[in-house]
C-alpha cells in the first residue's frame, strides 16, 4: 500500500511539476505591457541589449556597433534581415544609458488588448483612454492614459478641413477608425 501511495504522490509531483513548466513557459517575448517591451524594461541599458537579442543584428544608426559597445541610436534586425524596433538612448553618447524610445515595427510585438503596429486608430480608441492629442506640422500625436505607448498618425489620413491647420486643438472624433499608425512608440 505504502508503494501504491508513493506511486501516486511522485506522480502528482510530476503532473504538477509539468503543469508549471508549461504555465511558465508563456512566451512574452511579445508582450507589450507597462515598462515593459518583450525582454526590455524601463530599466534596461543600450550596453545590455547584444544580451537580449543574441541571434538578431544590431546596427548602430549614428553611433559605434562594434562588438563591445552600442552607442546612439540602434535598429534591431531578425535573421531574415526585417527590421523589428528602433530603439533610442536617453543619452546618445553613453552606452550606460537607459532606453528612452522604442519604435516598434515588428507586429508580432501585441498588447494585452490586441493593439500592434498594424492596428487602426478606431481600434486604439475602443481599448484605451486617449490622454491627449498633439498637433504637429504632418501629424498627430496620440498620447494614452495610464500606458507608456504613444502613436501617430500622418495627416493625410485627416480630414482636409483640419489636415493644414496647424493651430487647430484636433479631436479624437476628428480622427478616422481606420487611420493607420505612421509610427507605434513606447516612451519610459
Amino acid at each position: 500500500m505504502d508503494s501504491f501511495l508513493s506511486r501516486k504522490t511522485n506522480n502528482l509531483i510530476a503532473l504538477l511539476l509539468l503543469a508549471l513548466t508549461l504555465v511558465s513557459c508563456n512566451n512574452t517575448s511579445f508582450n507589450i505591457s507597462q515598462g515593459q517591451l518583450g525582454p526590455l524594461s524601463n530599466t534596461t541599458k543600450m550596453n545590455e541589449l547584444k544580451a537580449f537579442f543574441p541571434a538578431d543584428s544590431l546596427v548602430a544608426i549614428n553611433g559605434s556597433s562594434d562588438l563591445e559597445t552600442l552607442i546612439g541610436e540602434v535598429e534591431v534586425f531578425n535573421t531574415k534581415g526585417e527590421k523589428l524596433l528602433v530603439i533610442s538612448p536617453a543619452d546618445d553618447y553613453d552606452q550606460e544609458s537607459v532606453i528612452a524610445n522604442i519604435r516598434i515595427l515588428d507586429p508580432r510585438y501585441t498588447t494585452n488588448k490586441g493593439i500592434n503596429a498594424l492596428s487602426t486608430f478606431g481600434q486604439i480608441k475602443s481599448s484605451h483612454e486617449i490622454q491627449s492629442i498633439d498637433n504637429a506640422i504632418n501629424a498627430v500625436v496620440v498620447y494614452l492614459k495610464d500606458s507608456d505607448l504613444y502613436l501617430t498618425i500622418d495627416k493625410k489620413h485627416l480630414p482636409e478641413n483640419i489636415r493644414y491647420d496647424y493651430s487647430s486643438k484636433i479631436e479624437a472624433a476628428q480622427i478616422p477608425n481606420d487611420a493607420p499608425f505612421k509610427y507605434f512608440m513606447i516612451g519610459w
